[in-house]
């Protein structure tokens, strides 16, 4: 049996990036993006916390919104920090909002995982 081990502290980054798309595939690919950007947080150390990776699997973007946003945001109140990426959404919108009044580091990258701020 293997045995769980920790070597140092890993802090938790929040994924903000776009969920929402005018079409199934476009949502689709905005969750392969999170995948990507979740990949990459790991790469640097990171813990990645995608709530529109995990919410949609049992939350209802069209009935659930509003509650799953405020559920994103106790997630961000848990984090070290939130990566923005991408084109900023009214949702994302929202989190940056609550991150920013509850003095959490905020980074803002491209798609391409390039920081630009």
């Amino acid at each position: 049996m293997h045995s769980i081990k920790t070597k140092k502290f890993v802090p938790l980054v929040h994924i903000c990036s776009a969920f929402s798309a005018p079409t199934a595939d476009g949502i689709a690919e905005n969750q392969h993006k999170a995948q990507f950007y979740s990949r990459i947080a790991v790469e640097e150390g990171y813990l990645p916390i995608a709530p529109h990776l995990l919410f949609p699997q049992f939350m209802s973007e069209e009935t659930e919104r509003d509650h799953a946003l405020r559920l994103s945001c106790i997630l961000i109140s848990k984090c070290h920090e939130v990566w923005v990426i991408g084109d900023i959404t009214s949702g994302m919108a929202a989190e940056i909002a609550y991150a920013k009044k509850h003095f959490k580091a905020i980074r803002y990258f491209d798609e391409d995982m390039v920081e630009v701020y």
